[in-house]
């Protein structure tokens, strides 16, 4: 997440299979209780307890902190700060499939509000249900810039973006790895997922195949092939309406996608759902339809 969000690319090109996804399989969501007027973006559900937990900033899209929500019947509760929640910017949140650990990043370690101190941090949870206190990842996952998106793939590897030299441009995509209990370690995504302009937010699919990026002009999309990720291509126009989609999350099945997008006055930030696969019942739904026809 960056301010950088907000330099518009209009030209999206429809490459790869998702190309072929119709227009009608893209449609807002706007969960009552949660949406509002403010920008709303990087959504992740608790697996143990249906918790909805989302990044709330102003509608410039600065000033990030992680709330959570829980279905309250009819609509989705009125959003709080995450019980883990520390002082400075915080942003997005995303749970293991087991729902025992939750990764984010802060600016906690110094309480400051730049970009340049977010640090991956996590936070595992405790036999009672609570969660307890967030630990930051050592050096070389972190470094003294900015890291992005921690999410952990199938293929044991935790994909994040950094500003940290050595890259091949701006912002690139990393991955880490823990050989030994604190011991990590980092090398670059590779040429297929990089370029020499900015690369943030890498999503891996739940079944390793698919590795969507959020890079300069909207989301990309990378397969798997036998040696590795091959190069990305660029998501539709369904998709990338106006190259703002940012903070995307999987489906537990993969078989739908749910991002941001800044749609201007008067709500600024929104999210949207992006069946790839059918219809499915996702995002759970909270006290009827949250989904606008």
């Amino acid at each position: 997440m960056t301010l950088r969000w907000f330099a518009w690319f209009a030209a999206c090109v429809p490459l790869g299979a998702a190309a072929d996804a119709p227009v009608a399989s893209v449609q807002p969501w706007t969960p009552m209780g949660v949406s509002s007027e403010l920008f709303e973006s990087h959504p992740a559900f608790d697996p143990k307890t249906g918790e909805l937990y989302f990044v709330r900033s102003s509608k410039s899209f600065s000033g990030w902190r992680i709330l959570h929500s829980h279905c309250e019947g009819a609509r989705w509760s009125e959003p709080t700060d995450a019980p883990f929640a520390g002082p400075g910017t915080e942003a997005d949140p995303w749970f293991t499939p087991d729902g025992r650990s939750v990764y984010f990043i802060s600016t906690r370690a110094t309480g400051s509000l730049k970009s340049k101190d977010l640090d991956i941090w996590r936070a595992d949870r405790a036999a009672d249900g609570h969660w307890n206190a967030p630990v930051r990842l050592p050096a070389p996952v972190n470094s003294d810039q900015a890291e992005w998106f921690p999410r952990l793939g199938t293929d044991g590897w935790l994909y994040f973006g950094s500003n940290r030299p050595g890259g091949f441009g701006k912002n690139d995509i990393w991955r880490a790895r823990e050989t030994t209990p604190g011991q990590w370690v980092v090398e670059n995504a590779g040429p297929a997922i990089n370029t020499a302009g900015d690369e943030y937010e890498p999503l891996p699919s739940p079944d390793g195949k698919r590795l969507i990026v959020e890079a300069d002009g909207g989301l990309y999309q990378s397969l798997r092939g036998p040696k590795g990720w091959l190069p990305r291509t660029k998501l539709g126009p369904a998709i990338n309406v106006n190259g703002s989609e940012i903070g995307a999350l999987f489906s537990p099945s993969g078989k739908t996608l749910l991002f941001a997008r800044d749609t201007g006055e008067p709500k600024s930030g929104e999210f949207f759902v992006w069946h790839i696969e059918g219809n499915e019942s996702w995002p759970p739904s909270c006290g009827g339809t949250s989904v606008k026809p």
